[in-house]
């Protein structure tokens, strides 16, 4: 997390000293952006598949598949604590687009400036964007990117820029999509793509004199994202990545083709429990007039937001900062499945009614337990989800069911 100091800046002047005090980014404030905010059409672009397209998704599981007998099926790769990235290139237009079909270019200059670097002239890869900090993967500093304001993204991107790291090629540099093939296919030919580059690096265009130390930086803005086909180094990423703020692992289906927004290929088992939820409301604090909790909701099988819980970790400040982010939201429907229970639409700081929002706002939050519907206890505020659209914040997330499909081609 960027650090919690008050940071100070001096000037001199004929008056002696000047000093100037800027508040720390807040966790409650950095990142509290709907979805919908982000979103922008994209231009057209000369390729077998475009933007939006949806990425494929994964299935929240509790262990690392599979038996031993059926190990050779499966492919693990580290599950990353970024953002979802689809990037596009056809000749010098690049396009990026995130798990929500929002376009992240101008969020990220760094990684267009890469792309257009590597030799193949067309392409799409499946990937995540991470910014790397002193060995750490750092989401907190992927958030402050997410600003509109230029100059602030431009003055990062050199401060704090990102990582690409690829885990699958759609499109090849032949220009034919891929997404047919199967994974095993499809990663030898990911692996192709970058087979020319030392080090894990990719291929970029011949640089000579000054130059060169330029794109020998740029190089580690696209990486190859590491797979195995041993469920033990999935294990082992399990135990030791934590420490370097992985989220978990990824297993994916090795005979399976690229399946475009379903869950059906690939699999998540995560470190920690968290789940993406709505932020359908929320309760004033007893005293004061700041913000008690926030009220959070997932959609069910029924199109409908249900009421699953709360969550109220907030310090003093952040009460009061939260204001500011969740009151413009006053007036929406709120929950349209269950709800809270005597929701007033007119709630104020002395009724504890709480009140219903617009339901934008995607936030990640820690839990320990959930069953019945909804969260047992109340949950951990981790961080907003910009890149996250309200509608795939569904209970699949956290519901547990037994796999039919499993049952059957056991029995």
């Amino acid at each position: 997390m960027p650090s919690a100091e008050w940071r100070v800046k001096t000037r001199h002047s004929p008056l002696g000293i000047r000093i100037s005090l800027t508040m720390p980014p807040s966790r409650v404030t950095e990142g509290a952006v709907p979805a919908e905010k982000l979103l922008q059409p994209f231009p057209r672009i000369a390729l077998p598949i475009r933007p939006p397209f949806p990425p494929m998704e994964a299935k929240l599981v509790d262990e690392i598949p599979p038996t031993e007998k059926d190990e050779g099926e499966w492919l693990y790769e580290p599950k990353w604590d970024g953002f979802r990235c689809l990037a596009f290139r056809r000749g010098d237009q690049v396009l990026l687009q995130s798990k929500a079909g929002q376009t992240l270019a101008r969020y990220f200059p760094e990684l267009v400036e890469a792309l257009l670097l590597l030799k193949q002239s067309q392409f799409v890869l499946d990937g995540e964007i991470v910014i790397v900090q002193k060995g750490l993967v750092s989401f907190d500093d992927l958030l402050l990117r997410i600003h509109p304001a230029t100059s602030r993204v431009k003055k990062l991107a050199v401060e704090t820029p990102a990582t690409f790291l690829a885990f699958d090629l759609l499109v090849d540099s032949r220009g034919r999509s891929l997404i047919e093939k199967p994974l095993v296919e499809r990663r030898a030919a990911l692996e192709n793509f970058f087979a020319h580059f030392p080090g894990g690096g990719q291929a970029l265009t011949h640089a000579t004199g000054a130059r060169t130390h330029r794109i020998a930086l740029i190089r580690e803005r696209v990486r190859l994202s590491p797979a195995s086909h041993k469920r033990r180094e999935a294990e082992r990423w399990m135990r030791v990545g934590t420490a370097s703020g992985l989220d978990g692992v990824i297993a994916k289906r090795l005979d399976a083709p690229y399946a475009a927004g379903q869950r059906t290929a690939m699999r998540k088992i995560k470190r920690i429990r968290t789940a993406d939820c709505v932020v359908g409301g929320f309760r004033y604090a007893s005293k004061g007039g700041a913000i008690g909790s926030l009220l959070l909701g997932l959609y069910g099988r029924d199109g409908l937001l249900h009421h699953v819980g709360f969550t109220s970790s907030f310090t003093r400040d952040e009460r009061t900062e939260l204001k500011r982010v969740v009151l413009p939201l006053r007036g929406g429907s709120g929950f349209t499945g269950r709800a809270p229970g005597g929701p007033s639409r007119w709630a104020t700081e002395r009724t504890g009614e709480w009140e219903p929002l617009a339901p934008k706002l995607v936030c990640e939050v820690r839990y320990d337990h959930f069953s019945g519907g909804r969260f047992r206890h109340g949950t951990k505020f981790l961080r907003w989800r910009p890149d996250k659209a309200p509608r795939s914040c569904t209970m699949d997330q956290v519901e547990r069911r037994p796999d039919l499909g499993f049952f059957l081609k056991t029995a």
